[in-house]
């Protein structure tokens, strides 16, 4: 199983495409890293936000989700570089991806964050020079930071650093229902090239991002998903009020999706219970078909087949020299 854990809705950035932000939480109704002692053992746990480093007890929330997942991930705009080096020094198994939109003008603009690429990239140089294995960096594609996408590609191959790449979206969440990609061309071309560049690699894991990237390009189209919905079954999420939901797509997330609170019940309570099937099922016939590695992530893993079978074909168009599927 497979989990994402929302720390906060407070963040020091102002993101064009997410205005959580202009939703903080307090830090005194954050859940704490002692009810997330109930989280079940996870495959994979994604530390996230808002920006996780605001809290001041992010050291305790990690030690605490360390203990109860074999792969943790903390998502970050790396602004924060001394608190973010004390963590690795002290959890040099941990993950790290920071979040960097484009190059310097591209990125700050988006992030509403001056000096942020430098603070972002600063802090990834550092953790590589720190021999911190598990990190890298990704990009939310939208009209605005498309043409970038390469670039920041090529310079995690240089940096032998992992990529990832979504696409932008409206939730609840996000407090965002105006995000709308309108120069498609430019943003399946971004897409394409870097699918055709990762799909040639010698990197297994790479082909499989190829698959994920294929799954982008047909959610920018407008195309059904190309793995069933998950969320709920193999994944979830735990917001910073301690709700647990399905995914953070949805709208009306915490008041209609909530399968129950860590605050008041145990997980296995939670988890087991009828509002968790129920709300299982209409996930199930959720019609948003986003594309988020979050969700989609699971739902590879669950129907290996498919991926495979992908990955297979387009390996060896490549080989061919034909074009790839999309």
């Amino acid at each position: 199983m497979e989990a994402s854990v929302i720390v906060t809705y407070r963040c020091n950035a102002r993101c064009h495409m997410c205005n959580i932000w202009e939703h903080p939480t307090s830090p005194a109704n954050e859940i704490s890293p002692q009810v997330l002692e109930k989280l079940p053992q996870l495959a994979f746990c994604n530390i996230t936000g808002g920006e996780p480093f605001v809290r001041e007890d992010i050291e305790d929330v990690v030690a605490v989700i360390g203990k109860k997942a074999r792969r943790t991930v903390i998502s970050t705009n790396g602004y924060f570089t001394e608190k973010i080096l004390s963590m690795a020094e002290k959890n040099p198994g941990i993950g790290i991806r920071i979040s960097l939109e484009g190059l310097p003008s591209v990125n700050d603009g988006l992030r509403g964050l001056k000096g942020g690429f430098d603070r972002g990239l600063r802090t990834l140089l550092e953790l590589h020079r720190m021999g911190m294995k598990d990190i890298g960096f990704g990009v939310t594609i939208s009209d605005r930071n498309a043409r970038d996408t390469m670039e920041l590609y090529q310079l995690a191959k240089a940096m032998k650093v992992e990529f990832s790449a979504a696409a932008v979206h409206n939730s609840d969440f996000f407090h965002k229902y105006d995000n709308e990609i309108k120069k498609r061309d430019d943003v399946l071309g971004s897409l394409r090239a870097l699918m055709e560049d990762l799909i040639s690699t010698y990197k297994v894991k790479n082909w499989f991002r190829a698959y994920f990237i294929h799954g982008l390009m047909g959610y920018v189209k407008g195309q059904p998903r190309l793995l069933p919905c998950e969320a709920g079954a193999e994944n979830f999420f735990v917001d910073p009020f301690g709700e647990v939901l399905p995914c953070n797509g949805l709208e009306n997330t915490a008041s209609s999706w909530s399968m129950g609170n860590l605050n008041e019940k145990d997980f296995t309570e939670i988890w087991n219970g009828e509002t968790a099937g129920a709300l299982r099922e209409k996930a199930r016939r959720c019609t948003k078909n986003c594309w988020m590695m979050c969700t989609v992530a699971p739902a590879m893993k669950k129907h290996i087949t498919v991926p495979l079978a992908w990955v297979a074909a387009n390996k060896a168009k490549r080989m061919l020299g034909m074009r790839l599927g999309t």
